[in-house]
């Protein structure tokens, strides 16, 4: 899931009962309300754990891209996907 906005991945992550790592909620924290650096952190972040699982061998990746698909795009392009 692309990290747009940090209220609804505590929601989403409350309501499925995923765990967010640690480290990811203080830097989210961390912005307070500064959508820009969330969404860029968002990118970043997402885009180098999915590298990771194509290096690590996945065979294949699934976004929930909470109807917002330009960030998911943009991981995808990052990838070069």
């Amino acid at each position: 899931m692309p990290i747009t906005n940090s209220t609804q991945l505590m929601r989403f992550s409350d309501a499925c009962g995923a765990e967010i790592p640690r480290w990811i909620r203080l830097r989210l924290q961390g912005f307070g309300d500064d959508t820009a650096s969330i969404k860029r952190f968002g990118l970043d972040v997402i885009t180098d754990l999915c590298d990771q699982l194509r290096n690590g061998g996945v065979p294949g990746l699934h976004f929930y891209s909470m109807n917002q698909s330009a960030p998911t795009l943009e991981i995808c392009q990052r990838l070069d996907l």
